[in-house]
């Protein structure tokens, strides 16, 4: 069971984040192609099947860095969420692509889209460390779908973020997928694993 302050903490930490957010991103609306730019291709253009995201609420736009990854040879995908207590599931995806809105009312690819296994995942988020803690809007969302992935096989969690949204420490849940790296605009942090 977790303890309630590990909840309050991440409730006050997420209501700070987010206001945080929206300001880094009024103040820098050059972020994403900033974040592209810094993308250390040579390391992510090895990853067959990317999963982007839809930008909501001064998330940092994916876009540019998914145009270079699909540039390099990948094949893009985009996350739907059927239901709120399920992994994210993952369709086939290019820019023009008819969308739908998922269960979250997220612009997402149609049914009929070819459902994708992605070696690759570009997360949004709140709050990241240094260690890969990882906070997102609190649903669970991208901590179910990780867990379910890596179950079967290797991938690699990349978190976009504006370097603002570092903290010291965050506080974690037994359930908490950590990050492989993060990319702002300051550049590429690779988490160093456990030995």
């Amino acid at each position: 069971m977790v303890h309630a302050s590990v909840l309050s903490a991440k409730t006050a930490l997420r209501l700070e984040a987010r206001a945080l957010r929206k300001g880094l991103a009024k103040a820098n609306p050059e972020a994403a192609r900033q974040i592209a730019a810094a993308a250390p291709l040579e390391r992510l253009s090895r990853f067959a099947v990317v999963a982007g995201y839809r930008p909501l609420g001064g998330e940092i736009d994916p876009w540019p860095l998914m145009r270079r990854l699909v540039a390099a040879g990948a094949a893009l995908a985009l996350p739907v969420t059927l239901d709120l207590d399920l992994p994210l599931a993952f369709r086939a995806f290019a820019e023009g692509d008819p969308t739908a809105p998922d269960a979250l009312g997220i612009p997402s690819p149609q049914e009929n889209a070819a459902a994708q296994e992605p070696d690759l995942i570009i997360t949004p988020l709140l709050a990241f460390d240094r260690s890969g803690g990882r906070m997102g809007q609190g649903a669970g969302c991208y901590d179910r779908t990780i867990e379910a992935l890596r179950a079967r096989r290797p991938i690699f969690a990349l978190g976009l973020a504006y370097a603002g949204q570092e903290v010291a420490r965050l506080p974690v849940e037994p359930h908490d997928q950590k990050l492989d790296a993060i990319l702002t605009e300051n550049g590429y942090i690779e988490i160093e694993k456990d030995l």
